[in-house]
Order: structure tokens, then sequence, then C-alpha cells
């Protein structure tokens, strides 16, 4: 991710999508426009709605805007979840997935010192494009791993914990059943850890991975894993520390990034203000450092802290009764 400041203006793709999404972008957004900061918002559609009305979920138009900008902001998508975030993923390059799972104080966390990074392989795997097809006897689905995507993203990883003052990367992997695909893994986590002899190693099956996460969260700084596991291990991140309102993360490519919450669109309380816009907020101050903004990042970062630290105006799944517009006015009163 950058780390020094690129520029005075930003062009900033705002992707909204579905259900809460609409409304968590409005809170963050209403939040950054208060930290001085030059940005333009470029509008565009996907989702569930956009398919109802224009027939496709990821229209080009949009895909196009995404190609332009300096980064975007994605809120949620519902069903179309796939056909939406998976193919921005995979059109735009975006290898490398980032998600923080960090304990915050008056939130329902397993332990008070958490705070690990799942870099997550992006563009392979079981998520391929067009990977599932029926058969006579049921259905298939095909697993790529190639040895360039995961030498790429375990790199990345190694070099994210260099940057970050981190001294250990976890591969986790299945190589003891998987043993062509993570197998090769396993063997490229190693030769790539040898570029990197100052930083710790370790490696975990995936199943004693998730046993591990619940005993013993502390000892994670770094885990770097394939594209589903990936995805099933942030999700049970996010219950060691309160939820999926307080997971956000960046998709991170060489043309391009997007920063968007772990949640998704959240139907059953769309369109009543309640949704919690932390993990969308958090992607913002993501967003920021990777624009190189980190004075910024900082500010907006604190005044999360500060508002969940005195517990005062907190939405529902954290135990308060704010709406989803209050916590974001008090964030800003905080910056």
């Amino acid at each position: 991710m950058n780390t020094s400041k690129t520029k005075d203006k930003y062009k900033i793709a705002v992707v909204p999508g579905d259900g809460i999404g609409k409304e968590v972008m409005e809170a963050a957004i209403y939040v950054l426009d208060s930290l001085g900061i030059d940005f333009e918002y470029i509008y565009g559609e996907a989702g569930d709605e956009c398919l109802e009305k224009n027939g496709t979920a990821l229209p080009q138009e949009t895909l196009d805007i995404i190609r332009d900008v300096d980064a975007c902001l994605f809120g949620a998508a519902g069903e179309t979840a796939a056909d939406v975030i998976v193919k921005i993923r995979q059109e735009m390059k975006m290898f490398a997935n980032l998600r923080p799972v960090k304990s915050y104080p008056n939130t329902n966390s397993l332990s008070d010192n958490i705070d690990f990074m799942i870099v997550r392989e992006n563009t392979e795997g079981l998520y391929i494009a067009n990977q599932e097809s029926y058969t006579d006897e049921g259905a298939i689905a095909k697993r790529i791993i190639t040895r360039d995507a995961e030498e790429r993203i375990i790199d990345y990883a190694f070099k994210y914990a260099k940057e970050n003052n981190k001294t250990k990367v976890t591969g986790v992997h299945k190589a003891n059943v998987l043993k062509k695909s993570d197998g090769l893994f396993k063997e490229i986590f190693y030769e790539v850890a040898k570029r990197y002899p100052e930083i710790e190693t370790e490696d975990f099956y995936v199943d004693a991975t998730a046993m591990y996460l619940i005993t013993q969260p502390e000892s994670f700084e770094v885990i770097v894993t394939t594209n589903l596991f990936g995805d099933i291990l942030s999700d049970e991140g996010a219950g060691l520390v309160g939820g999926l309102g307080l997971i956000p993360s960046a998709n991170i490519g060489e043309k391009g990034a997007l920063f968007e919450p772990v949640h998704g669109s959240a139907p059953d309380i769309a369109g009543q203000n309640k949704a919690n816009p932390i993990a969308m907020m958090l992607s913002t101050v993501m967003m920021l450092r990777y624009l190189g903004e980190n004075e910024a990042a900082d500010r907006f970062d604190a005044a999360i802290l500060k508002v969940l630290n005195d517990a005062d105006v907190l939405t529902g799944d954290l135990g308060g009764s704010a709406t989803t517009m209050e916590l974001a006015e008090e964030v800003k009163n905080n910056l």
C-alpha cells in the first residue's frame, strides 16, 4: 500500500450497491468530507437493484469509472455479489485482499489484544470465473492454484509484515489432503520466506487455524492464504472481535484499489438507519493510507476509537440505540 501523499486532489469511485451499503457509504463520506481533503466522487451502480433496473449487476460504465480513478469505495452487494465484487477484483487484477482483525473497546471481543491481518489471494482458487458446471452425476468445480499468483500474494504478505513492523507470517493451507494445489502453496510459502530471514514463519492446516483463532488469537500477526480459506477465516475473525460491523477490507492491485466492509447488504435491516457504519469507515481509513493521507487516516481512526471507547453513541449491534448517521455525527465531532 502507498505510504506517501501522491496528489492534491483525488478522484474516488463510489459504488454504494444494495441494502445497507447505501447507508454506511453515506455515513463514511459524511465524515470523509470533514477531513479537509479535496475529493471528487464519481458514482457508479452495481448489485441486485442495478440488475433489476439495467439487466446487468455490473454495467460496463461502472467498471470504466473504477478503472479511471485513484481508488474506489464499495458498499455492499446482495445476491449478485459474485457477479459484482468478484468480477471487479478479476477485471482490475486486484490480487491482494487485506482484512484486518482487531479488538476494540466495548465490543464483544474474545480478547483485548487481538490484532492481525489476513492477506487473501483474490484472483484464483475456487472463486475463479465459470468455475462450476453440472455433470450427469451432479456438479464439478475447478480449483486453480498457479505459481505466479501464489508467489505474488505470499511475497505481498511478507512485505506487508516488514513494512508494518510485524514479526511473524503464518501460511494457511490444506496440503495434507490437497497435496498438489496446496502442496504447491506450502512449497512457495517457504521459498518466499527465505527472502525475509528477519520474519518468523509458521504454517498450519486451515482447520487447525480455525481452532487456533479461537484458542490463541493473540499469537497471529499476518496470515496469508488462498481465496476460499481467506474468506472463511476472515468471517471467523469478525466473530472474535464483535462482528462483521467492525471488519474493513482492501482489494489491492497494480492498477487500482477498492475498499469495502466485509459485511453484506443485510436486507433485514436495510432502510432503517440502524446499520453499523464502522466497517465502512475503517475501510475508508484504509483508503486514506493507500492514498498516502496518513495524517487524515490517523485522525479518522482515532475518532472511531474515541467513540467506541466512550460508548455513549453506539448502534444496536454494539449494545447501543444510535442510528447510523448519529454514530457518524459522533465520529465527525471527535475528529
